[in-house]
């Protein structure tokens, strides 16, 4: 960790990755995507960061952890640094995403109902029965349990 200027802390790419978490390589990932840049390069071309890319970094990581992806979270970014508030811009973006998600969770929900009853078939077979799981896949027995989830 070294000042500029006396006022200024900047943090070398391990000490950034050491604060923020995550690892050298994801912070020069999240570089190639445009959500994190160096704030200068030293003489000898070493990245320098300062404590703002440890906030940035850990905005991206509380955003995955909501399941947006790295292109959504680019957005927010930009939203993040524009001066008047952007709530209304978000409250749609958020909403779509939402919906995204309850959709998936339906379909996961039914993916379950699926399995848990070719499970059950196969607690109630004989060791030489065909399997009912791989029967399912093979087009065999399963197409009213696969309506479910289509």
């Amino acid at each position: 960790m070294r000042t500029m200027n006396n006022a200024e802390v900047t943090l070398s790419i391990g000490e950034l990755s050491k604060r923020s978490g995550v690892s050298i390589e994801t912070i020069r990932y999240y570089e190639r995507l445009g959500l994190l840049k160096p704030v200068a390069r030293t003489t000898s071309g070493y990245r320098v960061y300062d404590i703002e890319s440890v906030n940035t970094i850990q905005f991206v990581k509380r955003a995955q952890s909501l399941g947006f992806s790295l292109a959504a979270i680019s957005d927010l970014l930009k939203l993040r640094t524009t001066k008047e508030a952007p709530c209304h811009e978000l409250h749609g973006k958020a909403v779509t995403y939402l919906e995204e998600i309850e959709m998936e969770i339906k379909k996961l929900t039914n993916i379950h109902f699926v399995l848990s009853s070719l499970v059950q078939e196969c607690l109630t077979k004989k060791p030489k029965d065909s399997c009912s799981v791989l029967d399912c896949f093979e087009g065999k027995g399963c197409s009213s349990l696969l309506l479910k989830i289509f």
